[in-house]
């Protein structure tokens, strides 16, 4: 008898035309967030789960913002593996500045399917349907359960999301293990990583004519001097845990880093960083301005603790009498981890390496996601996706064939670890 993972290859191979189309036609429908309304990318989706008489959900929290919840069980005792992608993707910008008349054109041009949210994260979020579409069909093959859940709201923070259905149905998407697809680059697998700790900061002084510089401070000066006092939180040192240190020194882990997140990426992960995103002061050139509002992402390593870094910033202050701060991210987030030799870790290793002649090694990554939720509650959570490049700026794109990879790695890894006894 043809292997498990032979007969899905060859499903897949024998697909590719639908599945570029499936993607090339969930790229070309808007799901920017904000605004956030993603119900046409919903109804995109929903559209190829009933074709294929495949239940499903839609939770709503926010009618604007659907997620979809489906499962399917085997009927024989094992693991119960989630699949968890999004639909929702960063805004676009200007039409102009992207090729082919704009974000959404789902073009292919040269091998590259382009549009915003093809890296982040489109390509995984189909390969993340196509996965439970096609394990369905071999399901007499498989033991256990396997539940996708394909939520609206990863870009701003998750509540409405992923954050929402652990809050509301954990039993039902917790599982014992999540496989994510967003970019991770055919060199790694995220098995970590950092978590963004958003500040905002105001100040406010008395303000007053642009020549009278002696009657008040000005507050975009002041906003200017505490974004260099900040800095210094880029000194502290992670504590970090032994196996997290270890891996993040492997020479290995440290070139796939940069090879695959942009030369630099290794010296970052165990680091504070900083960056302001935004500043707002002033109403006019010849005023002393009276208010200025700084946002910070903060990006936290495994070790350092959002406790710490909110003392060092509240000991920063302490020189800044003029400045009120608040955190606009979830305060229940640290940087997360799960076993970086963990079961699913090591089946996406044999996939990526069998499809894409690439053994990924497991890393720890600079961007916050939505398996953060599954490692926080105790799951391992483990991300194989495209690169990252371009991603979040125009001329987003992935390449065909690494989408059609990300496919196979996701569709065989899966299939091991549900793999009935004999398969």
């Amino acid at each position: 008898m043809t292997s498990l993972a032979e007969t899905i290859l060859s499903a897949i191979d024998a697909r590719r035309a639908e599945l570029v189309d499936f993607l090339q036609g969930f790229v070309r429908t808007p799901t920017s967030n904000p605004p956030g309304d993603t119900r046409d990318g919903a109804a995109y989706l929903e559209n190829f789960l009933k074709a294929r008489k495949l239940a499903y959900r839609v939770i709503a929290p926010r009618p604007q913002m659907p997620n979809l919840l489906a499962s399917w069980d085997t009927g024989r005792r094992g693991k119960h593996l989630v699949l968890n992608g999004h639909i929702d993707v960063f805004p676009p910008g200007r039409d102009e500045n992207w090729r082919h008349g704009g974000p959404w054109s789902g073009s292919i041009e040269a091998g590259r399917l382009y549009g915003r949210g093809t890296a982040d994260m489109k390509c995984g979020t189909i390969a993340s349907f196509a996965t439970y579409a096609l394990l369905h069909e071999f399901r007499d093959r498989l033991a256990g359960r396997l539940t996708l859940t394909v939520v609206s709201d990863e870009e701003t923070g998750g509540k409405w999301g992923s954050g929402y259905l652990f809050a509301n149905h954990r039993d039902e998407v917790a599982g014992d293990c999540c496989l994510n697809g967003e970019p991770s680059s055919a060199y790694t697998v995220r098995y970590g990583e950092k978590t963004p700790h958003w500040l905002i900061f105001t100040v406010k002084t008395r303000g007053a004519h642009g020549a009278y510089v002696h009657m008040s401070a000005s507050a975009n000066k002041i906003a200017a001097q505490l974004m260099a006092a900040l800095e210094s939180l880029t000194g502290i040192a992670a504590d970090m845990p032994t196996a997290v240190a270890r891996n993040l020194a492997d020479p290995a882990v440290r070139k796939a880093l940069d090879d695959g997140l942009g030369t630099g990426a290794a010296d970052l992960v165990p680091k504070v960083t900083i960056n302001i995103g935004m500043v707002d002061g002033g109403l006019k050139t010849n005023m002393i301005p009276s208010s200025c509002k700084v946002e910070a992402d903060i990006r936290l390593p495994v070790g350092v603790s959002k406790t710490r870094i909110r003392a060092e910033v509240d000991s920063i202050l302490k020189d800044f009498p003029e400045v009120m701060v608040e955190e606009v991210s979830s305060s229940g987030d640290e940087a997360n981890w799960c076993d970086p030799d963990g079961e699913m870790l090591r089946l996406i290793q044999d996939a990526a390496e069998r499809v894409a002649a690439v053994r990924p090694v497991p890393v720890i990554t600079l961007a916050a996601t939505d398996a953060r939720f599954w490692r926080l509650s105790g799951v391992p959570a483990y991300i194989y996706g495209c690169s990252p490049d371009r991603m979040g700026t125009y001329d987003e794109s992935v390449g065909v064939e690494e989408f059609l990879n990300v496919v196979r790695v996701h569709a065989l890894a899966a299939a091991a670890y549900l793999a009935a006894q004999g398969e």
